[in-house]
């Protein structure tokens, strides 16, 4: 169901790898929703990914980007522009790979030439797409950035890894830029804090069913699935929130605020 939330605004969405990821469902959301955009990723992602066929279904342009780069974010959002023929409204960041996870090392044994790899992908990617719109002033006053983050950022999931590191600056970032941004531009920059996810990545985590089944035991709601954590960005790129800025926003059922659940005590009640 459309309510025109996203109608003439123009976007660029980071992250679309498959039908699995957030962002793909944000990009068809946000497609039903009014929106014109870009897609991008990088370039090995590209290849990888179904992202042309997401294009198609969304009438929207691939422009590929190293997140990492300067030179191609910058090219990216003037591309993006001349694209879309305006100034950009909305942009999803959904970035995030760490190579010491991938390579299974554990947190006491990091490699930290990875470790670098993962804030520079995870985190500072960040940054350098605000540093990099803001330096060719790509995005429309009261402009949305929104980046995916997960609770690990403030709690221990021992097998998340870095990425718990990386996720602890991405929403530093987001709260120090959306500083500086509101003031300059009226831009709003916020993180979404979701539910495990059952998305290509997460699924990569070591020990991820056994933690997303826990969360989803803790949650009054259960896990929040990715196509409600579409519908949540789409708000925050509306009109709607237009004074919500440099907040972590919880979106996972409220296992955030849940201390224990009824299911897992009784996990581990005894017979008297």
């Amino acid at each position: 169901m459309s309510n025109s939330l996203l109608k003439g605004k123009r976007g660029i969405i980071f992250g679309a790898l498959d039908p699995n990821s957030i962002a793909w469902k944000v990009a068809v959301r946000a497609h039903e929703e009014g929106a014109q955009f870009t897609l991008t990723n990088a370039p090995v992602a590209l290849r990888m990914g179904a992202i042309n066929q997401l294009a198609e279904q969304c009438n929207a342009k691939v422009i590929g980007a190293d997140a990492t780069s300067n030179a191609d974010l910058e090219a990216l959002f003037t591309q993006s522009m001349e694209a879309l023929g305006g100034k950009i409204d909305f942009v999803l960041h959904s970035i995030g790979m760490s190579p010491n996870v991938r390579k299974n090392k554990p947190y006491t044994d990091l490699d930290y030439d990875y470790y670098h790899k993962t804030i520079d992908i995870s985190a500072m990617s960040l940054h350098r797409v605000l540093q990099s719109a803001m330096k060719v002033d790509a995005i429309s006053e009261w402009g949305s950035v929104v980046a995916l983050t997960y609770i690990a950022a403030q709690r221990v999931f021992p097998d998340y890894n870095d990425m718990a590191d990386a996720k602890s600056m991405l929403e530093s970032i987001a709260r120090s830029y959306g500083y500086h941004y509101g003031k300059s531009k009226k831009v709003r920059v916020n993180t979404i804090s979701q539910s495990p996810t059952k998305t290509t990545a997460g699924q990569g985590v070591k020990g991820f069913d056994g933690f997303f089944n826990y969360a989803d035991a803790i949650s009054p709601l259960g896990n929040a699935p990715a196509e409600a954590c579409a519908d949540y960005c789409i708000t925050l790129f509306s009109d709607l929130t237009r004074h919500v800025t440099m907040q972590n926003l919880f979106h996972d059922g409220g296992f955030s605020f849940t201390g224990v659940s009824r299911e897992v005590m009784d996990k581990f009640a005894t017979e008297e």
